[in-house]
Order: C-alpha cells, then sequence, then structure tokens
C-alpha cells in the first residue's frame, strides 16, 4: 500500500501542476490580445495619424510653425531638389519668354544706304523669292510649306534657315500669315536676333594690338589687311604690316604693294619660302619697341584642311606671345561671301583649332549669297567685325547689324509687287 500511495501522491502533483501551466498561459493570451492592434492599418504597422502629419507638413497654414520633419532618405531629397529646380528654371523661362523685348537698334541711315548697294545681288536671290511669296494680295494655305522651301534652299545655312521657319510658324496666329507686312516684321526680328552676336570691343589699348588675319587663298585676305591698314592710318594710328605668307608666290610683294598705298612698313623676309614665325616675332618685336599702335600679320592660306598649315598658325600663335605676353589679341577669320555655305564650313574647320574673336566677310557686293551672314553667326557665335561692299578702301565697313537687316529686307514687299 505504501508503494501505491506514493504513486498516487505523485500523479496528483502533475496534475496540479498541470492546471498551474494552463491557467497561467490563458492569462497570457488574454494579456496579449488586449495589447494587440485592433485595425488593419494597426497589425499592417501603418499608422493613420503620421500620415495625416505628413499631409499637413506637405501644406503648412501660414499662421501655424510647421511641425518637425524627420529627416528623408537622401535619394528622396536628391529628386525633390531636382524636381524644384527644374519648376525653378521652368518659370526663369515662362517670365523670359513674358518679358517684353529689346527694342532693336537702330539702323544709321548712311551705313544703311552703303549696305543696300552692296546687297543689292543678294536682294534680287532669296529675299526677291520671299518678295514674290508674300507679294500675292491673297497669301495661300501653303504658305509655310513655301516659305520653308525657300529659305532652305537659300545660302544662309540649315540652323538659320530653321530658326527663321520656326519662328515664323509659331510666332504668328493663323490670321497673321494672311498679314504679309507681319510675316516681314517677324523675318526682319529674327534676323537681328541671329546677327546679335555678344562681341567684346576691340581693345585699342594695347600698345600695339597684334592682329593676326587667317582663312583659305582666294577670299582676299591681303586686300583686306591692306584696306584695313589705310582705314587705320586714317584715323591717325600708327600701323606695321607682317607679311607671313611666305608660301604663295607673289604675297609677299602684294602686301608690300598695299603697304605703300596705305604708307605703313612692312616686316619681310630677307628670302623667299623664309620662316613665317620669324617674320611675324620680327614684326611684333618692332612694334612694342616703337610703341605701335598695331601690328597686322598675314598668314599662308592653304586649304583649311591642310594639317601642316593648322600647325603652323598655331606655332605663329605662340611666336606671337614670345614677342608680346598676351599677343595675338584678335585673330580675325577672313570669308568670300561668294562661297556661301562653303564659307562656314571653312570657318568652323578653322575654329576647330583656332581662336577666332572675328569674321571679315569680304566680296558681299559681287554675289548673291550675302544672306550667309546669318548663317556664319548662328552657327559660329562669332561677331562679323568688318565686311566687304566694294573695292574702294572705304568700301570695308565695321558691320552693323541693324543697318544690315534693313538694307537686306528694306521695302523687298514693295518690290515683290512692283
Amino acid at each position: 500500500m505504501s508503494g501505491m500511495g506514493v504513486q498516487l501522491a505523485t500523479l496528483g502533483g502533475v496534475l496540479v501542476l498541470l492546471v498551474l501551466i494552463v491557467l497561467w498561459l490563458r492569462r497570457a493570451s488574454a494579456s496579449s490580445k488586449k495589447n494587440a492592434p485592433q485595425s488593419v492599418q494597426e497589425r499592417l504597422g501603418v499608422s493613420e495619424a503620421p500620415a495625416q502629419q505628413r499631409r499637413q507638413r506637405q501644406r503648412p497654414r501660414p499662421a501655424q510653425a510647421e511641425p518637425k520633419k524627420k529627416a528623408p532618405e537622401p535619394k528622396r531629397k536628391v529628386e525633390e531638389e531636382d524636381d524644384e529646380e527644374e519648376e525653378e528654371e521652368e518659370e526663369e523661362e515662362q517670365e523670359e519668354e513674358r518679358a517684353p523685348r529689346k527694342p532693336a537698334a537702330k539702323a544709321d541711315e548712311e551705313s544703311t544706304a552703303a549696305y543696300k548697294a552692296g546687297l543689292a545681288k543678294t536682294r534680287g536671290g532669296f529675299v526677291a523669292r520671299l518678295g514674290k511669296l508674300f507679294g500675292k494680295k491673297k497669301i495661300e494655305a501653303g504658305l509655310l510649306e513655301e516659305l520653308e522651301e525657300v529659305l532652305f534652299t537659300a545660302d544662309i545655312g540649315p540652323r538659320a534657315a530653321d530658326r527663321i521657319f520656326q519662328s515664323v510658324k509659331s510666332g504668328l496666329s493663323k490670321d497673321d500669315l494672311e498679314d504679309p507686312d507681319k510675316v516681314w516684321a517677324k523675318i526682319r526680328e529674327t534676323s537681328n536676333d541671329i546677327l546679335a552676336v555678344e562681341a567684346t570691343p576691340v581693345d585699342f589699348a594695347k600698345k600695339p594690338l597684334v592682329i593676326l588675319t587667317i582663312g583659305v587663298n582666294g577670299v582676299g585676305k591681303t586686300t583686306t589687311i591692306g584696306k584695313l591698314a589705310e582705314k587705320l592710318r586714317r584715323e591717325g594710328k600708327s600701323v606695321l604690316l607682317a607679311a607671313g605668307d611666305t608660301f604663295r608666290a607673289a604675297a609677299t610683294e602684294q602686301l608690300e604693294e598695299w603697304g605703300k598705298r596705305a604708307n605703313v612698313p612692312v616686316v619681310k623676309s630677307s628670302k623667299p619660302g623664309g620662316d613665317p614665325s620669324s617674320v611675324i616675332f620680327e614684326a611684333v618685336k618692332r612694334g612694342v619697341d616703337e610703341k605701335l599702335d598695331v601690328v597686322i600679320c598675314d598668314t599662308a592660306g592653304r586649304l583649311h584642311s591642310n594639317a601642316a598649315l593648322m600647325d603652323e598658325l598655331k606655332k605663329i600663335r605662340r611666336v606671337c606671345d614670345k614677342a608680346m605676353p598676351g599677343a595675338p589679341h584678335e585673330t580675325w577669320m577672313v570669308l568670300d561671301a561668294t562661297n556661301g555655305q562653303n564659307a562656314i564650313a571653312q570657318a568652323k574647320t578653322f575654329k576647330a583649332d583656332m581662336e577666332i574673336t572675328g569674321i571679315v566677310l569680304t566680296k558681299l557686293d559681287g554675289t548673291s549669297k550675302g544672306g550667309v551672314i546669318l548663317g556664319i553667326c548662328d552657327e559660329l557665335k562669332v561677331p562679323i567685325r568688318f565686311v566687304g561692299i566694294g573695292e574702294k578702301i572705304e568700301d570695308l565697313r565695321p558691320f552693323d547689324p541693324a543697318a544690315f537687316v534693313a538694307a537686306l529686307y528694306e521695302d523687298a514687299g514693295a518690290d515683290a509687287a512692283a
């Protein structure tokens, strides 16, 4: 009986222990349910209150202080800043569009008259074709297509042609397109914008001002140098010429002849085919020593695709800097207007290797391709310094964009209608 009693006592103790464990588990389960999230949002870990706080942070009331923000993730912060910058840029662009345009510079009457005579052939080219297009009593619906054809077949370059065309297409209403005066006004306005290339004035305070002239053979480079020398001498400036084109036969003699006409000295090589760099070094050094006002350097004009020529021009620039630190102060490229769009191609090739500060466009009076000046300015963003509109010394004129546009389009509609 004693062994049976021990077993019963042990079994009873086990049962009591099991009952206590069950009771403890029930109490724990009840406590867990009480503290458990009641809604789906809470069970998923999403709180409604923070969402409302985020909305409040996005649109804080003016009278209330904005609640403290939690530090956003770096990536999201960068994206928000980018969006803000884009919005600011768009607002600035819209303000620029709404801002009134600066009035175009008033054309000088004397310059306009001179340009008008020199641009006679150009006026008879694409401008006359435009005049016929707008000279009709009733402008037809296909105006834009015809306008596009005229512009893109003119020698003004594809970029300038497209810029003018798009300004008419998007800047004028359907009713405006039926008014020739409004179409002409838009073309003039866009042409003025194209020619308005920012240009730093030539600084004649440098003593001497060293001008390096570049360009292919046959564009009128040496003639331009002679005319410019005469013009500067008449203005009271002391001028020296450097015969740096030792490659072309008779180039030195031609420059010497212009030196005699302009009554200015010429530095040349002691022997035919000499080193052009040494000639230009001597000329710049002499200009410094004699305190002259201007030194104009001629250079060789082989094909612009000739690598040896480009290397030679780079060497000349280095030599100029040795003779006078900072020289050459101006590098002007001479282009022949009769070459049309090929002149643009020449300038682009030279500009890829040389720093060009100005363009001189010659022979405007002998071609119907004078509109190429628009393409040059639009594609190169290099200012036109001088234009040649005749054979006389005074026909090398400082470029006046307003007078050029006025002469190019003046009475164009009337001419077409006549």
